[in-house]
């Protein structure tokens, strides 16, 4: 039985610190592999982007857009992976398929604001959705195979002038 005074990494999983600036016979003596003077050659060094007094890359570049941060993220799903996992025997058709489902599966990695459905492929299956949000193709194609598709997203309602 080993004891505590005992314990020791394994051989070869560590490395002993580099000592620099130790004398010529160290190998990494006076100038401690910094090569000579400058700012680089000290510590703190914050020249990144730097390029010289010359506008940098990053500022030439035109901006355009904007992101929001208050912007929601969706894990997006086409309905040919639905259909997959269906083949698959990971998703059960007769069930409801929501979001909690759809990650057991392994139809997404996780559900991040929602889950959006895309249109994309067929829809074999009478499948009961629930979404987030989905498109009109995806709708169309849930719809005409004979299922039913709920978003909970809450619609926008136009204001009355």
């Amino acid at each position: 039985m080993t004891k505590l005074n005992d314990l020791a990494p394994r051989e070869g999983s560590t490395k002993n610190r580099m000592r620099v600036g130790r004398g010529p016979g160290s190998g990494k003596g006076k100038t401690a592999g910094r090569g000579v003077k400058g700012q680089k050659a000290r510590s703190g060094v914050s020249i990144h982007g730097f390029e010289g007094g010359q506008m940098p890359l990053h500022m030439r570049m035109p901006k355009r857009g904007f992101n929001s941060r208050n912007r929601k993220d969706f894990a997006e799903v086409n309905l040919w992976r639905i259909e997959q996992a269906i083949e698959a025997g990971k998703l059960d058709v007769k069930g409801a398929i929501d979001a909690d489902a759809l990650l057991k599966a392994g139809v997404i990695r996780r559900v991040k604001d929602g889950v959006k459905l895309l249109g994309e492929g067929e829809c074999k299956s009478k499948l009961n959705l629930t979404v987030y949000s989905a498109t009109a193709s995806a709708r169309a194609a849930v719809e005409g195979a004979g299922g039913s598709l709920t978003t909970t997203k809450v619609e926008a309602k136009a204001e009355e002038a």
